[in-house]
């Protein structure tokens, strides 16, 4: 690097400066570090003496003054590639002794670590003499080279010997190791030839103490023990030797202060150069014209470290920088005014500011510790040429990051603090990140202090530690005490507050670092943390908040509210491992999904008239009259107080799913399904799955029908016919508030304002998604309307995934999301669709009172025991013990157990004078008794002895009622104390129904009162976990706040028992609140399957009109609470009736994932405030998300990565075997006790069998599928997701044989590099069941091109063009061929086959049809042989003009 006089502000500098262009190194092959392991071999190595007969005969001919040297460098076999840097020894004469062979002596140590433990990783030792010519001319000759290798096969260290061992030389130089003839092993090279009695006299063997100065020492670095690390105290006794056994320097922690950095001219001109660069960059890389399109500003970015010369001591931090503009913007004329003046208010908004503190714990004084400053800026380009989308292999482009200055500068450690200006560079000029810097201004005819100032200064604040510093940190511990007094709330702290509190994950990743380059994996991956975010008790001492550790900076983004100084580290705090802030692995996925809205009309005038002329069902308001037809893309103003005055109170919500059409895919021909169905859910109401509904096209004739006109969706009779009635599928839901709870029906009316519909839509033959639609329900707001109508024409788009990637690039979404590399949507057709609302006059009900819920109080009052016993039976429920009477029942008809010891005759009685099921039947068997008892009394009177058995059967009946008597006694007196227990129970037992939804605390109170006139301490026993006391005040004041509750509130009220149960202290005759939350996060599928509605009847009129709340439709549980004083003797018993209700599905994600192996996902949250459902204005900025999820077992968790970060959430799910699906929800939350949440997502993990396939673009790969029968015999198909890319064999409908095996033939040709998923099903055709399901995992490389040509060809349309090319035959035989493209829409072949003899030419036609668009288009034309092998690929490159 080229030095300038006035580039450092001290002499001091320069020794950082010489330090560093130094020890420039090589990185190790790209190959190499892709993969680099997190731990590092370390190794000493010295290098004794060389012997060998040779040396002087060869060198000293001519020359005099022959001196030795040995150089060291680390070579790659397999790469064939030097890297690191080469160590020099010093100069040795060579030592000649009589009789003895000849040697030169080194004995230097060499210290160096690597974290390439592969066997191709080697040392290689060269012998050079330096010889000194008769003119004086020194020259280095190389007398021979040898091997060290430092791993074995294992990729373990080599077996390092303390003892010594001999090399063996060869002749030549070690540059001959980089030609192509040397592979490996290469010593067994037959160009390697050995030096006879020649070798080189050295030992390897490991150096641990080297692992406690990795931080200082960069890997692959060769250092000798005599050189000078900066960082490391001089070595103690007579050895010189510093890496011997290391000391370290003492640190000194800095803090950098009102960090600044100023641009030149000003910051507004300095960016506005920068992007029209940039700009004009892109344009001349896509060779088109300016398109309206420019690059903008994502975000400016500060890393901040400490280097010593060699490398960074700690990974730098990051630091996100903001216009000083924006921050003067957001402050108060008061504090404004506080500010300095002069020039630093007249400069307001011309620069880039930190509003935190820098924390610096690994400075040293020493001269060569530097501070290292690098301003970056994260650019957002737009989309493609012409508007066009960005390819999957352009997204990485789509958001990148430039290096714009740097700045290193070693302070002055002695002198306290101070206010500094650094000048920034630029330019191509080495520096410590190895990166390319933009531009500086030219020179100009200023003096040099000048020029230096052009580049831009960043300024700050110094100062080192002192005793200022501990004061302000204990200051800051003193704060977050108080702090943790205080109830969590969504907004720690307001906007202009100067700290936030410091999250215990440590600092978190911005978008961009997501889009890191990629000379950024090399750094070790870090671990997340697995604590769920709830808060922490109200007694938490301070020191539960981890303060970012030393270390801990490693990926990490220092924020601008976070106070990074550190407390101070406890007695044990050495032997404690100390976590890494978290870092995110996974590519994140928008959480944007579906964009809703109608589409724009692409159809035809002709086609769309034909779609309303089919005879759909016409839909009538309440008056029978036409609805009106309404625009979807007019705004739709939402008054809640129209709705509220309606008086058409009861909505009818109608669906009507008319047609769908395709849309071509990439020119290709659109293949169309021949059935489809669709899966949606519609508010609270269960999911739904229509039937199959077949395509039907609605044209007459065929020239008039187009590839994309829309087909008619008719519904299919039981026997597959096609139904005469009207087409299309129309469903209706019935939202009366008569069965809705108080106030739902003002929930309704935000959930069709904020929300929209999701509907998937599925092949119905080959049971595969063809994409999802999204509509916006807000239509169906009436407005005081009888009622309206709207016609929809939604895109059905696909997300495809591509395998995981470690680096996020990817274009923006809406709502300020981020689409990662590896997912991509792709539009699949359209969807017609109407939906309307009818309204209609809400009816008086008699059973109205029954249906709705009791009231919405949030105080349960107990039972008062003082009035004494209400009445009712012994045996009567729970729910009749509140009446004062009960009516008479027989014990037989009580117990069961009683009427099992009765006599028949009683038990007869008692059934008979039981009600039958019908009247007509009881009168019926009434006459059957009476003529059988006239019959049995005829017969006695005409038997002699009648009368004498009358009196004995009489007798007989007296003993039996007797003994019946005498058990019904005994019966009574055991059951007596348990009868009168349960009706005492009864008199203080409370029963309250709480309605629950997934997710939501429902909160409520218990007027608990001591009923005796002394003290009791209560202890309370729940025998449900999802039924809990509110022990935190700060949780129980916020339910309190949210629910509008008046009761007043007590500190530390309650006192848990050894056993974890709550107590609470009453004084006589006191009554008490107890606050009470119960909340489940389990979904129990007899729930799922029976939310809202039983059963969605789809019959004439396609009515669904039951309520989400009716009791058919819910589950009821039962949850006892018993309050007790000492000795287990209850005063009070709550009991708590809860009827589980459907939740809203926000939104819905499916992924299809290899069996039996976690799916690892993040998915981006878009900003908070775009979220249906987040608070309006709440103070403090962006609050904290907290998310809950349904199912245990899987891992969900989300991380605060600071103010403005965006937050993705985390989740870790095992899948089960194929063709298993695994559904489950999570409830995200921006409040901390996890009140209610804002939305609620659903999840689909479809486990696939995966298929690895590894082929050539253009090349048919082929592979075998095995087929297992089931129990019965079944008629399958074979479909698949990309059907001109995967062919199966057979193609048809075959019998799959019972309990059989059979082959499944696969040929896959992909039509473009790269890797991507295909979905493989195996359906029965008969009953339309899913048989087995395959994920194949395709990955495609490029042929090698063999020729290539470039044509050009007028664009808009025409006759297209013809073209010939030549292809000869390289064999000496006949051969036959086969032509393939990967573009068919723009390139036909004559003949798609020919065969020509050995040596032949053959003229290939090609026929290029014609484009509208102007552009540039690579064409591949693959020449396969007979086996579909590709033998050459020739690239046309298209220029349309």
């Amino acid at each position: 690097m080229p030095r300038r006089g006035g580039d450092l502000l001290n002499s001091k500098m320069s020794e950082w400066e010489r330090i560093f262009m130094q020890n420039l190194t090589v990185p190790p092959h790209s190959q190499r570090r892709r993969n680099i392991p997190q731990e590092s071999t370390t190794f000493q190595c010295v290098l004794k003496y060389i012997e060998g007969a040779f040396i002087k005969q060869r060198v000293t001919e001519g020359c005099s003054d022959v001196e030795y040297q040995l150089r060291l460098s680390l070579f790659d076999v397999t790469y064939r590639h030097f890297f690191g840097k080469t160590w020099k020894s010093s100069r040795r004469p060579l030592h000649s002794v009589p009789r003895q062979p000849t040697r030169v002596v080194f004995n230097e140590t060499i210290y160096f670590h690597t974290s390439l433990n592969h066997p191709s990783i080697t040392a290689v030792v060269e012998v050079v003499a330096i010889a000194k010519k008769q003119d004086g001319i020194s020259q280095d000759l190389s007398c021979g080279f040898g091997i060290i290798h430092l791993f074995n096969s294992k990729s373990e260290p080599t077996n390092l010997a303390t003892k010594d061992r001999g090399l063996k030389l060869y002749h030549g130089t070690p540059r001959a190791l980089l030609h192509p003839l040397f592979q490996d092993p290469v010593e067994k090279n037959k160009y390697m030839t050995v030096m006879e009695n020649s070798h080189l006299q050295y030992t390897l063997r490991p150096h641990l103490p080297l692992e406690t100065i990795f931080h200082l020492f960069p890997e692959n670095l060769l250092m000798s023990g005599l050189q000078k690390i900066p960082g490391l105290l001089p070595a103690r006794g007579d050895t010189s030797d510093c890496f011997l056994k290391p000391r370290l320097m003492k640190p000194v922690t800095c803090y950098l202060d009102k960090l600044s950095i100023h641009l030149y001219p000003s910051l507004e001109k300095f960016e506005e150069e920068l992007l029209d660069l940039l700009n004009d960059d892109r344009l001349l890389k896509a060779n088109s014209t300016p398109d309206g399109n420019t690059v903008a500003v994502q975000e400016r970015r500060l890393r901040v470290g400490v280097h010593n010369g060699l490398c960074f001591v700690q990974a730098p931090q990051v630091a996100v920088l903001v216009p000083e503009v924006e921050v003067v913007r957001g402050r108060s004329a008061s504090f404004l005014g506080k500010q300095g003046s002069g020039s630093r208010a007249s400069r307001a908004g011309q620069a880039l500011v930190l509003r935190s503190r820098i924390h610096l714990t690994e400075m040293v004084r020493h001269p060569a510790f530097a501070v290292f400053f690098q301003l970056e800026y994260v650019f957002c380009a737009p989309g493609g040429a012409n508007g066009k989308a960005l390819s999957a292999t352009s997204l990485s482009k789509a958001a990148y990051m430039h290096s714009v200055r740097w700045a290193a500068w070693n302070p002055f450690l002695g002198s306290g603090s101070s206010e500094v200006a650094v000048p920034l560079r630029g330019g191509a000029r080495h520096n410590p990140s190895q990166v390319l810097v933009y531009k500086t201004p030219p020179n100009s005819v200023s003096s040099e202090e000048v020029r230096q100032f052009e580049s831009g200064t960043v300024q700050f604040h110094f100062s080192a530690d002192s005793e200022e510093h501990l004061v302000t940190s204990t200051d800051t511990l003193s704060k977050d005490r108080e702090d943790s007094e205080k109830p969590p709330t969504p907004s720690l702290s307001s906007a202009s507050s100067p700290r936030m509190m410091v999250s215990s994950q440590g600092p978190g990743l911005s978008l961009s670092q997501l889009s890191a380059p990629a000379q950024r994996r090399g750094e070790p991956a870090l671990r997340r943390s697995a604590s769920p975010p709830r808060p922490a008790p109200r007694r938490t001492p301070p020191s539960g908040r981890t303060e970012l550790p030393r270390g801990s900076g490693t990926g990490g983004i220092t924020h601008l509210e976070a106070d990074l100084s550190h407390g101070a580290a406890g007695p044990d705090a050495g032997d404690q491992l100390r976590e890494l802030p978290f870092t995110p692995v996974q590519a994140p996925i928008a959480a944007v999904g579906v964009p809703a809205g109608s589409s724009s009309a692409v159809h035809t005038r002709a086609s769309l008239a034909r779609l309303h002329a089919s005879g759909f069902p016409e839909i009538l308001d309440c008056n029978e009259e036409p609805v009106e037809i309404m625009d979807p893309a007019e705004p739709v103003h939402f008054s809640p107080q129209l709705e509220e005055a309606d008086v058409l109170q009861s909505n009818e919500i109608i669906l009507q799913f008319l047609a769908f059409s395709r849309v071509p895919q990439n020119g290709l021909e659109v293949t169309w399904p021949k059935t489809v169905f669709f899966t949606f859910q519609f508010y609270r109401f269960p999911p739904v799955t229509t039937p199959r509904l077949q395509l039907v096209d609605m044209g007459k004739e065929k020239a008039a029908r187009s590839a994309v006109s829309p087909r008619v969706l008719v519904q299919i009779n039981k026997d597959g016919t096609v139904s005469s009635g009207s087409p299309g599928l129309q469903l209706k839901y019935m939202v009366d508030p008569a069965f809705l709870k108080p106030g739902e029906q003002r929930w309704f009316r935000s959930y069709l304002a904020d929300h929209s519909l999701q509907i998937d839509i599925w092949d119905g033959d080959s049971l595969l998604l063809v994409g999802s639609a999204a509509v916006k329900l807000k239509h169906l707001l009436r407005q005081g309307r009888t009622a309206v109508r709207s016609h929809h024409e939604l895109e059905v788009a696909a997300t495809e995934y591509e395998q995981d990637v470690a680096v996020v690039g990817g274009d923006v979404l809406r709502h300020g999301a981020v689409r990662p590399v590896g997912v991509y949507v792709v539009v699949k057709g359209r969807l017609h669709l109407c939906l309307a609302n009818v309204g209609h006059p809400c009816e008086e009900r008699l059973p109205k009172r029954r249906a709705l819920p009791p009231s919405r109080s949030r105080v349960v009052p107990s039972q008062d025991s003082a009035s004494g016993f209400p009445g009712g039976s012994l045996f009567s429920s729970g729910a009749e013990a509140g009446r004062a009477a009960a009516r008479a029942q027989r014990l037989a008809d009580v117990d069961g157990e009683l009427a099992a010891l009765l006599c028949s005759r009683l038990r007869e009685a008692s059934a008979a004078s039981q009600p039958g099921p019908c009247e007509a039947a009881a009168v019926r068997r009434r006459k059957v008794e009476r003529m059988a008892r006239v019959r049995q009394r005829e017969a006695q009177e005409e038997d002699g002895g009648g009368r004498k058995l009358h009196v004995v059967g009489c007798r007989e009946q007296r003993l039996q009622h007797s003994r019946d008597l005498q058990i019904i006694d005994a019966y009574r007196e055991r059951i007596k104390a348990e009868s009168i227990s349960n009706m005492l129970r009864q008199a203080i037992t409370t029963t309250h129904t709480v309605y629950a939804v997934l997710g939501t605390a429902e909160f409520f109170e218990f007027a608990l009162k001591n009923p005796y006139n002394v003290q009791h301490t209560v202890t309370i026993e729940i025998d449900h976990p999802e039924l809990s006391v509110i022990l935190d005040t700060r949780e129980w004041r916020h339910f309190k706040e949210l629910t509008k509750t008046v009761t007043p509130v007590e500190e530390d009220m309650f006192h848990l028992h050894d056993d974890l149960r709550p107590q609470v202290y009453l004084r006589p005759k006191e009554t008490v609140h107890i606050p009470f939350k119960y909340q489940t996060f389990s979904v129990d599928p007899t729930v799922m399957m029976q939310q809202g509605p039983a059963g969605l009847s789809v019959g004439e009129d396609g009515a669904a009109s039951s309520s989400p709340w009716k009791s058919g439709a819910t589950l009821t549980k039962h949850i006892k609470v018993s309050f007790q004083v000492s000795g287990g003797k209850p005063i009070a018993i709550l009991q708590v009736k809860v009827e589980t209700q459907p939740h809203v599905v926000d939104q819905t994600f499916r992924f299809y994932h290899p069996e039996l192996t976690f799916l690892k996902k993040a998915i981006r949250l878009p900003p908070w405030h775009t979220l249906p459902g987040a608070p309006a204005g709440m103070p403090g900025g962006e609050p904290e998300m907290y998310v809950r999820c349904s199912d245990p077992n899987v891992i969900c968790e989300t991380k605060h990565m600071g103010p403005g970060e965006p937050q993705d959430v985390f989740l870790k799910v095992a899948g089960g075997p194929s063709p298993q699906i695994k559904k489950f929800f999570v409830a995200i939350y921006t409040d901390a006790w996890l009140a209610a949440p804002i939305q609620i997502w659903q999840f689909y993990l479809h486990s696939l069998q995966r298929v690895d396939v590894s082929c050539v673009t253009g090349q048919l790969t082929r592979l075998s599928l095995v087929l297992r029968g089931t129990q019965a015999i079944r008629k399958v198909k074979a479909y698949t997701s990309h059907p001109h890319e995967l062919k199966v064999d057979p193609d048809g409908v075959f019998v799959l044989p019972p309990n059989g095996v059979q082959d499944l033939y696969v040929g896959v040709r992909p039509q473009k590099a790269g890797s991507r998923f295909i979905y493989l099903n195996l359906v029965d055709v008969e009953y339309h069941q899913l048989v087995s399901s395959w994920l194949v995992c395709a990955s495609c490389r490029q042929p090698l091109l063999s020729k290539a040509f470039e044509i050009t060809l007028p664009a808009g349309g025409g006759k297209g063009s013809n073209k010939r090319i030549t292809y000869t035959n390289p064999y000496p035989s006949r051969r036959l061929y086969f032509l393939h493209t990967n573009r068919p829409d723009l390139l036909q072949f004559k003949e798609d086959s020919f065969e020509i003899g050995g040596g032949e030419v053959y003229t290939i036609g090609l026929r290029f049809a014609p484009s509208h668009n102007t552009g540039e288009e690579e064409i591949l034309i693959h020449i396969n042989d007979r086996e579909d092998k590709n033998e050459e690929t020739f690239c046309v490159k298209v220029i349309y003009q």
